[in-house]
């Protein structure tokens, strides 16, 4: 088990960390005018792969900011033009902008519908991804449908954790749901997998707001097909993705 940072570093993290929402802020306020630019003057079609370059662009620039660097293995497993449910280990708030410089591929993150009543970033977020009610059984079933869409119609991609939330436990992963691998054999487009391996380390989710600079490691591991699966194949599938994201965490676990 690893000690906790003593008093100082656990300080100075939480002044690094009120450093970084300051960044935050300002970089915020720049970079709207680029999202209402696309969304007012780029044809829809376009418009979300205009808004992925911007949030693609934001992300190193906060991350260059905080003095983080990301190191991604296996980046050339992950072809460009197809769409895929994308899933992932969660444990930190840096696993947003790290995986928007993982991965090239146009991407929606299913996002809770609290986000949206955040002023203007409420807005940006609504437009540019799929929010949900949780408590809404008729408003998951919406959310659904808009995933599917995006994958078969805009052949966008779409990004699910699949263990619901922020793993706040000492566990390396906590229970995965259903719902990735559901959409992913409904809509028999491939899952990737991307292994986060070290993000609690910077921003733990049981402390608020600490950051400290270093570099973010990931993994992209072989996608996996999931042509003529059915339903019968969920606890298969779900147990294939757990197993390999488990084993890439013990494989690089002193790296």
């Amino acid at each position: 088990m690893k000690k906790e940072p003593n008093i100082l570093v656990q300080i100075l993290m939480t002044l690094f960390g009120l450093y970084a929402v300051l960044i935050v802020i300002v970089s915020f306020f720049i970079v709207i005018p680029s999202y209402f630019f696309v969304f007012w003057f780029v044809p829809a079609d376009k418009a979300p792969f205009q808004a992925h370059k911007i949030s693609r662009f934001w992300a190193g620039f906060l991350l260059t900011c905080y003095f983080i660097r990301v190191d991604v293995k296996g980046k050339n497993l992950i072809k460009p033009e197809q769409p895929y449910v994308f899933v992932c280990n969660h444990r930190s708030q840096l696993d947003i902008p790290l995986f928007a410089r993982a991965c090239v591929n146009t991407f929606r993150f299913l996002s809770k519908i609290e986000v949206t009543k955040i002023p203007l970033m409420g807005y940006i977020v609504g437009r540019i991804y799929i929010t949900v009610d949780r408590k809404s059984k008729e408003d998951r079933a919406k959310s659904i449908i808009k995933m599917q869409d995006s994958l078969l119609k805009e052949k966008i991609s779409v990004v699910l954790y699949p263990e619901g939330t922020r793993n706040r436990t000492n566990k390396p992963l906590i229970d995965f749901k259903d719902g990735a691998f559901r959409l992913a054999i409904d809509t028999q487009v491939p899952i990737a997998v991307l292994t986060i391996l070290n993000s609690a380390e910077f921003s733990p989710a049981h402390k608020f707001m600490q950051l400290k600079p270093g570099t973010l490691k990931a993994v992209w591991t072989e996608p996996i097909s999931t042509q003529n699966m059915t339903h019968r194949d969920i606890p298969r599938l779900k147990e294939e993705v757990r197993q390999r994201i488990l084993q890439t965490l013990q494989q690089h676990s002193n790296s």
